[in-house]
């Protein structure tokens, strides 16, 4: 495996690893995750009762992977490039498929949006007020496929993956922050380089969509950062961090204490994946995010042999196909 696919489906595996990591403390404080795991170091099932991950088994991801393996293909369908009309059909038509409007499996601006979207409203009505963390959530193959040569085609490209449930500039704005990430990471040879680059096409997103209230992500983005080398990879960092930055499923929150957890990690995908397990909040989502990055920086290569092998098993998980496709799609833009 060449260094730009293995580095690419380290993405997406990393998406799935910290998703299923993250799992079973999903939307639980950090004292209750304390209180009933103790410290989660590997793959648990969702705990019995639990409002959203009652019945998954250790290993299970959840929507997040789901959505953002929607996108990928949706991308590979595009020849390289998100289309939002398409985007939204495949969205109502994966979460017809999986019941995902059932329940409290969608956070609250996709829920809204896709019954939005299935009732027939135009898109600039059903992303209209999105601002909570579902598109930086599903967001790393626009950084996968879209090089940092190429700042303003990925802030376009951004824009357009938001534009059905989450076209508000905080929204737009997280969610650049993370592909900006990605995208650094797949040439990246300390994880610190990510960091300018995430926080300027940050800064770029922010001017981008309808205008709600929020605090600025990329300050709390380099809040979370410098929390992160003062810290290191520690239960103090991740304190830290859930009490300042914060840890909810607000953009403001999620995506800026992605970041953080990847620099303190190292861009080690299995170190970061448990760093966020633990954290408390969106445990999930800031897993996939944070996970995400170290993925596309490390590459699957550097991914333990034992928890890949249960992430394909336990959700028949194959990447490898659409890893190959979105890596000659990034190759072509380079051109």
């Amino acid at each position: 495996m060449n260094l730009l696919l293995d580095r690419i489906a380290g993405g997406l595996y990393g998406v799935a690893y910290g998703d299923a990591m993250g799992m079973p403390g999903e939307l639980w404080s950090r004292r209750q995750i304390g209180e009933h795991f103790g410290t989660i170091d590997r793959f648990l099932p969702g705990p019995d009762g639990h409002f959203v991950v009652d019945g998954y088994v250790a290993g299970q991801v959840t929507d997040d992977t789901q959505q953002t393996e929607v996108l990928a293909r949706v991308i590979v369908e595009g020849g390289g490039r998100v289309d939002a009309e398409l985007y939204a059909k495949r969205l109502v038509e994966w979460a017809d498929r999986v019941g995902a409007s059932d329940g409290n499996l969608l956070g609250p601006s996709s829920a809204q949006a896709i019954q939005g979207i299935r009732a027939g409203r135009s898109l600039a009505e059903t992303g209209a007020r999105g601002d909570t963390n579902g598109a930086a959530m599903r967001i790393v193959p626009v950084g996968l496929v879209t090089p940092m040569e190429r700042p303003a085609e990925l802030i376009a490209q951004v824009v357009e993956a938001c534009r059905p449930t989450h076209h508000t500039d905080v929204a737009i704005s997280g969610a650049c922050l993370v592909a900006g990430a990605v995208s650094a990471a797949i040439n990246a040879t300390s994880i610190d380089d990510v960091v300018e680059p995430a926080l300027a096409a940050a800064e770029a997103g922010r001017r981008q969509g309808n205008p709600v209230m929020g605090a600025s992500v990329v300050r709390r983005a380099q809040l979370a950062v410098e929390i992160a080398r003062r810290f290191g990879p520690t239960s103090e960092m991740a304190a830290e961090l859930y009490d300042v930055v914060g840890a909810g499923v607000a953009t403001t929150e999620a995506a800026p204490s992605a970041l953080g957890l990847a620099v303190a990690a190292g861009g080690d995908a299995a170190v970061c994946a448990r760093l966020s397990a633990n954290l408390g909040g969106d445990t999930d989502t800031i897993g996939a995010m944070a996970t995400g990055i170290c993925g596309a920086f490390g590459g699957l290569s550097r991914f333990p042999d034992d928890d890949l092998a249960t992430l394909r098993r336990v959700n028949h998980l194959d990447f490898d196909g659409l890893a190959t496709q979105l890596a000659e799609l990034r190759a072509a833009r380079r051109l």
